[in-house]
């Protein structure tokens, strides 16, 4: 049969008639057509239930691969600079326990008042005060904190200041103030705060 009259046919077939049960008889034009439809559905099928999947999983896959690549390369780059950071780190603990032997235990700050009261006297200033405060717990140490109230002139005051912080001991100075004592305008009157500091030990560290 030709291709035209089978076109033919396929023009004049009535599409409301067709039975299924009937497929045998249909055009093999319209036979091709109903092949290559389920064919289409069936690869889709497929495809849809068999490579959807593993595309998925390819594509996950693939992020794993970027990400594992980006660690290796980090820690490639941490390992070519393994002893640099073992000689920083050395360093930095040397350079920590220096500051931790600057640093007054508990025990040690009623002979930090009586350092700070020879700078006092050495200087020839009147101690009116050196009186403790609460001490402050903070997260890595204790600040021990204190007033200090002395009378002298402005050379030997400023004499003492620079004393003070001159100490073995860590001491840091607040809240500073001057004030005239007396008619003559020579004397004056220091008070300020001043601070030291315990490095508290965690837990580990006690361990």
């Amino acid at each position: 049969m030709s291709l035209k009259g089978e076109m033919r046919r396929l023009r004049e077939l009535d599409w409301r008639e067709l039975d299924i049960k009937e497929a045998g008889v249909w055009p093999w034009s319209l036979q091709l057509l109903c092949c290559l439809l389920m064919l289409g559905v069936t690869l889709f099928g497929m495809h849809w239930y068999l490579a959807s999947p593993a595309k998925e999983e390819l594509d996950r896959v693939r992020s794993q691969e970027v990400q594992l690549t980006r660690d290796y390369r980090s820690k490639a780059a941490q390992a070519a600079n393994l002893e640099a950071m073992r000689e920083q780190m050395g360093t930095l603990e040397a350079r920590m326990t220096e500051l931790r032997e600057m640093l007054p235990t508990g025990a040690e700050v009623p002979s930090l008042i009586d350092n700070i009261s020879e700078t006092a006297i050495d200087n020839q200033l009147a101690i009116d005060s050196i009186r403790l405060r609460s001490p402050v717990t903070r997260e890595h140490y204790i600040e021990q904190p204190f007033d200090i109230q002395v009378q002298g002139d402005y050379h030997r005051i400023a004499t003492f200041l620079s004393g003070v912080a001159g100490l073995p001991r860590i001491v840091t100075l607040h809240d500073m103030t001057l004030s005239p004592e007396g008619d003559s305008g020579q004397r004056l009157r220091l008070t300020m705060l001043a601070r030291t500091y315990s490095y508290r030990q965690s837990e580990e560290d006690v361990q």
